[in-house]
């Protein structure tokens, strides 16, 4: 038995490595031109640069290689010998170097707990070198141009030139795409990702009878005009604005805040161009003339946590809420670590402490107080500088407000002190411990800050939008692909810098980036454009052999495959039951809770010190208006990755746990949709079979198999041959909503647990 183990283990290591080396074997292909910026870089970064990088600390011999005029000095302790030597691999000693089997010379040193160089990395560099050694600046940080689209082998299959850079690329590595979904899952697919709903029974049939050659068109243009896109493609901008209803820290009580949220649906609806989108937000109060919509757009700065606890030092707290309007400022608009540069130089990136605290100074100027109040009544819930949302406002300017009654309701916006505070470098980031003045300015490596700009926030989002700017679009369009296909085209859309990861397809990148400068800013165009691609039209099917070779989908061989969201997991449940609250907009609700976890966790202080779980319609709204604490957030949107929005996130972890199983299996929203849907397909007038079909088709979006069929029908009898009365009682306990008076409890729960049944499938919370 231990005999055959060894086998079976050896076997299986053998198909691991054959599986990598397949894998590796995709990016191992010489390139014509060996590129500093995507060959080797990468090498020198991961093998090189601990000891010859930009830490000064832990720097040796002197040697910096991420810097030319190092690289090309003479050795320190030979000044006959030089690390490069363009041309001559054989008189480089970097080259010599890696190549070399003398453990006393070889680097990286034995003693390193450094990998040595691969055969295939020795070979880059050697080429490199005799291709002249150049030194590119580094690739994010310049300005895209459009590259031309490329020509492909096989011309029927493009749908747009995104489809072009990808079979391009696809076509170099031996890869083919896949054909294109069914229709049913295509449908499933496309109606999540621009409405985080479920397709309707009627959107369905009609998709699936329509035989025109436009009938795709025709759907996406019908979803991108449902107010439900607004809300979907909200949800992203929430983790990147770090929005929530209670202001974080201990006493985290509760925030009035969501007039901005719906501000971004309605502007998301509306097809605001991106420039204004984000300008508005920046620096809404600034614009002359400014309207109350462009004031309340300044919302989005204003969503960090807020301290209400007494004995705080109040400059303390107001530099780290500078501090984090500087953070987000990087990382959701640029796609960089700025933060890195809070306590000192940025290790890796081009950005000086005094540059960071440039930025700063452009956030350093807004009129609040590190601490307001002390837990209160209602005129706590926003903190000064603060905006008035009246009656009169929401039948007019801000008529997308969901305002829902007469009572006082207030947001926290931006606006800047009449004094103009001075900004200094923070020694160590400490608040207190101030260095030299600054200016307001930006990081030279990614765009000077022109002198014509006013230097304010007004000014900051005109450079941020300025056509040289080489991050603004790029970080954009990255964080709407990732939206579409589960990773961006740059995996880390959070930093685009030297530790960052390699675009995948840099060529598209920049040609996506300039067409979305060209064409307005134009959000919407942008989100047609991936969609109507025959790149995101591909069946998700994998085959054994594009597993092996692409087992990322990092060059899209196939359809996108994902689990939907946390939030959209709840939408799909109660959109399918029929229990779905469509209003948009509006105050966050408190649904179904474990008793105890808002108690336990915060100063039992405010009106968020016990849960308060709501009743009737407010129980069923959309997964984004559930209300967000900061310490303790919603348990089954945390399950599932949501963010809790303590910072900015453009980018979701994902992870699969035993808990998301048991939340489907356990949560009473599930279980009650599935009780509420039972009892509606008991009063059609069909067979059980049709029942189950029905189901089937609302929860996982098409037509079941025979084969399904005959395994549900049959649970669903075995189900009602063992319920009895008393079991049907508790299985039916679950939830608010009434159960009707004419239905047969007994066959109620059995259809119910059947329901559940295809609530639990993979299938319902996947994106295939």
């Amino acid at each position: 038995m231990y005999l055959l183990w060894l086998v079976f283990a050896g076997c299986a290591l053998c198909i691991l490595q054959a599986c990598h080396h397949q894998a590796a074997s995709i990016d191992e292909q010489m390139p014509d031109t060996v590129s500093y910026n995507f060959n080797i870089r990468p090498i020198l970064s991961d093998k090189c640069y601990k000891c010859h990088g930009p830490d000064a600390s832990k720097r040796q011999a002197g040697l910096r290689l991420d810097m030319p005029e190092s690289a090309f000095k003479a050795l320190k302790d030979d000044p006959n010998a030089h690390v490069l030597v363009p041309g001559s691999p054989a008189m480089s000693e970097l080259f010599r170097r890696v190549s070399t089997d003398d453990t006393a010379e070889m680097m990286p040193p034995v003693n390193s707990n450094l990998k040595r160089l691969t055969p295939h990395e020795v070979d880059l560099i050697r080429k490199w070198i005799k291709q002249g050694a150049k030194f590119e600046k580094h690739w994010a940080f310049v300005a895209p141009k459009a590259p031309p689209v490329p020509e492909v082998k096989d011309k029927a299959w493009p749908k747009n030139q995104v489809d072009n850079f990808i079979l391009h690329k696809q076509e170099q590595y031996g890869l083919t795409p896949n054909p294109e979904a069914d229709k049913e899952r295509l449908l499933k697919r496309v109606s999540f990702d621009l409405t985080g709903l479920p397709p309707t029974l009627d959107v369905m049939d009609r998709f699936l009878a329509d035989k025109s050659p436009n009938a795709y068109e025709k759907i996406v243009d019908e979803l991108m005009k449902n107010p439900a896109y607004g809300e979907k493609m909200a949800l992203h901008w929430m983790d990147v604005s770090r929005y929530a209803d209670s202001h974080g820290y201990q006493d985290d009580n509760y925030r009035t805040q969501w007039p901005w949220r719906d501000w971004v649906i309605h502007a998301y609806n509306e097809n605001l161009p991106y420039n204004k989108f984000v300008s508005w937000q920046l620096a809404g109060d600034l614009i002359p003339n400014a309207t109350k919509e462009q004031l309340l757009a300044t919302g989005f700065n204003r969503n960090h946590k807020i301290t209400e606890e007494g004995g705080v030092i109040n400059e303390e707290y107001r530099v780290a809420y500078v501090t984090d309007r500087t953070n987000t400022f990087g990382k959701a608009l640029l796609g960089v670590t700025i933060e890195c540069a809070h306590c000192h130089d940025h290790k890796y990136d081009p950005f000086s402490q005094k540059e960071y605290y440039s930025l700063f100074a452009f956030f350093n100027q807004v009129k609040e107080p590190g601490i307001q109040s002390t837990v209160g009544g209602p005129e706590t819930y926003a903190k000064r500088p603060l905006m008035q949302v009246t009656n009169e406002d929401v039948k007019g300017i801000l008529k997308f407000v969901n305002k829902q009654d007469t009572g006082k309701l207030i947001v926290s916006v931006m606006g800047d002190s009449e004094a103009y505070r001075k900004t200094y470098i923070l020694k160590r980031g400490n608040y207190d411990t101030h260095g030299d003045e600054v200016q307001p300015g930006t990081p030279k490596s990614i765009l000077p800050f022109d002198n014509s700009y006013p230097k304010n926030r007004l000014g900051l989002a005109e450079w941020l939008f300025n056509r040289n700017n080489p991050l603004t679009a790029r970080a954009f369009v990255n964080q709407t692909w990732q939206e579409f296909f589960g990773r961006g085209i740059v995996k880390t859309s959070e930093d685009f810098g030297m530790q960052g990861n390699l675009p995948s397809h840099p060529e598209l990148l920049d040609w996506l980036a300039v067409d979305f400068m060209d064409h307005g800013w134009d959000m919407k165009r942008l989100v047609k454009q991936i969609v109507m691609s025959a790149t995101y039209r591909q069946s998700a099917v994998i085959s054994a052999e594009k597993l092996k070779t692409d087992p990322d989908n990092t060059y899209l061989s196939h359809g996108p495959r994902s689990r939907l969201p946390a939030e959209f997991v709840r939408d799909m449940v109660l959109a399918s039951s029929g229990l779905l609250t469509h209003s948009i907009g509006g105050p966050s609700v408190n649904p179904y809770q474990p008793p105890g976890l808002w108690e336990n966790a915060t100063s039992g202080r405010g009106i968020l010190a016990n849960y308060r779980q709501m009743h009737g319609p407010n129980l069923y709204r959309r997964g984004m208006y559930t209300l967000i604490k900061r310490t303790v957030p919603p348990v089954e949107m945390a399950i599932f990755d949501a963010s809790n929005r303590d910072q900015c996130e453009v980018r979701r972890l994902r992870t699969n746990t035993p808990l998301q199983a048991l939340l489907m299996e356990n949560d009473p929203t599930v279980l009650e949709a599935a009780r509420v849907l039972a009892a509606k397909l008991l009063q059609d007038n069909s067979s059980t079979n049709s029942k189950i079909q029905k189901a089937f088709r609302l929860i996982i979006c098409r037509k079941p198999t025979e084969k399904e069929s005959a395994i549900l029908n049959a649970f669903y009898n075995d189900e009602l041959k063992e319920m009895d009365k008393k079991t049907a009682a508790k299985v039916l306990s679950v939830g608010e909503y009434p159960i009707p008076e004419n239905v047969d409890k007994v066959t109620l729960a059995a259809m119910m647990k059947t329901v559940d049944a295809i609530y639990n499938l993979e299938e319902a919370i996947t994106k295939t």
